[in-house]
């Protein structure tokens, strides 16, 4: 028995070796392409994609949803959505923009697989990010209640048709204006 153990440590000890020569002399630059052009072997996206979705899980249980049907807390959450989202994620009816097309992996459209997404996932991804992603967390710059409000919004566009966006978007736009006139006409008095 200890002749075995002894030689599993060992076998761990070169493959440890092994690796770190790999990684340490560069060698790994030659057997691993960076490019987001140069798509994983399956193998690896498996792998990623399976530990990141379980990471998201297991973090994300516990996580109490609060109501989010409040159409001022949709509204905000279309704001920040159609300001730092739709560029990678898309819309209904909308296209990723050529920034959103040459991320690897690509990011989901969320006007699709947010459909198959619990609320408190949402809140989790939006908060903490993905890393080796370009899913950035917005922990840093955004308070719960904003993020919440994010979320709020992608359950709303869970139904939404690409009519119910353009009209969001044409009444975010509108907005946008009438509170820039209040602000101008304000700097005049």
């Amino acid at each position: 028995m200890k002749k075995i153990l002894l030689t599993i440590a060992a076998t761990l000890v070169a493959e440890l070796i092994v690796f770190l020569i790999i990684v340490g002399t560069g060698l790994s630059g030659a057997l691993y392409n960076v490019s987001t052009l140069s798509p994983d072997p399956g193998f690896l996206r498996w792998i990623f994609s399976s530990t990141s979705g379980n990471s998201v899980k297991y973090r994300a249980n516990g996580i109490k949803v609060p109501s989010l049907t409040d159409s001022s807390m949709i509204a905000e959450g279309f704001d920040h959505y159609n300001d730092m989202c739709v560029t990678c994620h898309a819309g209904p009816g909308l296209e990723k923009s050529e920034a959103g097309l040459g991320l690897y992996p690509q990011a989901p459209n969320l006007a699709r697989s947010a459909k198959q997404l619990p609320p408190q996932y949402l809140f989790w991804v939006i908060k903490n990010g993905i890393k080796s992603t370009g899913m950035p967390g917005f922990a840093k710059t955004h308070s719960d209640s904003k993020i919440w409000a994010m979320v709020a919004f992608l359950e709303k566009m869970k139904n939404m048709t690409p009519q119910d966006y353009a009209a969001m978007e044409k009444a975010n736009t509108s907005m946008g204006n009438m509170n820039m006139n209040m602000k101008m006409s304000h700097h005049e008095h």
